[in-house]
């Protein structure tokens, strides 16, 4: 039996009470990303008792994730499992009231409307600015607040965006910079405590906005560096959003994939030996069908979420639900497809 004591040290702050805690009950939050900020933001809020969490990765999990997401053990990254699953799984272990949602799925412009739908609040929890541009279109079209977080190094930065524009994210950051432009965790590394004190700081925005203390949030860009013992806050100026294609213009083109910004449905995983090959549109994955073609070619692994193929050759075959496939040791997208032409098929 559950303690009625559980949200005692919850409700005692003047900013939530009873009436507060309601609101965290009947909330609905999706985690977009299972990784260092997603799986201490998704904590947070299962602990403070969120009605239901949505987990949303396409990734299973590796031994350089064991660093800084939390919520996973070496077992967990010895057998590859999908994050989704694993961080749903412990949670519940947390706090089993919550409704827990894992989705394994690649976001893109074709599924985040179902993926995020009857969602109150999304936590950017991503590290692809692709999706962030794709997550801020929708929180303009559907008017879903979000909250954006990004660590890399030992800096971070969170914002709070309402999804009512004046400002939106394309006021802060225009266009996607260039790749080779972008320090990311495998060029750069990344400070373990720097991504759980970022991940923190999402959450306690998300709990302001839930319960009602709106005029509590920040309104600004909060940077920080922990290693340099700095942080500062960046105000956006409310006339950028007269010039801004996205909340300014109504321009919403990675939602509606125009302008050339729908998403290659192959990439290379950065930091990884790794090709990921996108799912055939509206096709979904035969998972039973496809691991019985496998039976005698190699170590076949299922879960309810993908099938693995691991072959001789030190190639590792990931075919999720959702269609998408991961081709792991190689990074040429040409043989990466090859493979997937023989083992998979088109």
């Amino acid at each position: 039996m559950q303690s009625l004591s559980r949200y005692d040290r919850q409700t005692r702050l003047p900013g939530i009470g009873q009436p507060g805690q309601d609101r965290i009950r009947q909330s609905r939050v999706a985690v977009l990303g299972c990784g260092a900020l997603g799986t201490v933001a998704a904590d947070i809020l299962a602990r403070a008792g969120v009605g239901a969490l949505r987990l949303i990765d396409r990734d299973v999990v590796e031994w350089t994730n064991l660093q800084r997401q939390s919520l996973y053990y070496e077992s967990d990254a010895a057998a590859g499992r999908a994050k989704a699953e694993v961080a749903a799984e412990r949670l519940s272990q947390a706090n089993s009231s919550v409704d827990y949602q894992p989705m394994v799925t690649d976001v893109n412009a074709n599924n985040i409307t179902t993926v995020l739908a009857e969602i109150d609040l999304v936590i950017d929890a991503t590290d692809n600015f692709n999706v962030r541009f794709l997550l801020n279109d929708f929180s303009l079209r559907y008017q879903i607040p979000w909250v954006h977080g990004g660590c890399v190094g030992t800096t971070g930065q969170v914002m709070f965006f309402t999804g009512l524009g004046k400002p939106c994210f394309r006021c802060l950051v225009p266009e996607p910079p260039p790749a080779s432009a972008i320090a990311t965790c495998d060029t750069a590394g990344v400070l373990g405590s720097a991504t759980h004190a970022v991940a923190s700081l999402q959450a306690t925005e998300a709990i302001k906005w839930i319960t009602g203390n709106r005029d509590a949030i920040r309104t600004g860009v909060w940077s920080l560096d922990f290693w340099h013992n700095r942080s500062r806050e960046i105000a956006i100026p409310e006339a950028l959003s007269a010039s801004c294609l996205a909340c300014g213009r109504g321009e919403l083109t990675f939602l509606d994939a125009t302008d050339g910004h729908a998403s290659d449905s192959t990439k290379i995983l950065c930091g990884r030996d790794s090709v990921q090959i996108g799912a055939p549109a509206g096709r979904t994955a035969d998972l039973i069908t496809l691991a019985r073609s496998w039976h005698d070619l190699g170590t076949v692994q299922t879960t309810k979420f993908f099938i693995r193929l691991t072959l001789p050759e030190e190639l590792t075959i990931t075919v999720f639900r959702d269609g998408r496939t991961l081709i792991d040791g190689t990074n040429d997208v040409g043989r990466a497809k090859s493979i997937h032409a023989r083992y998979v098929g088109n």
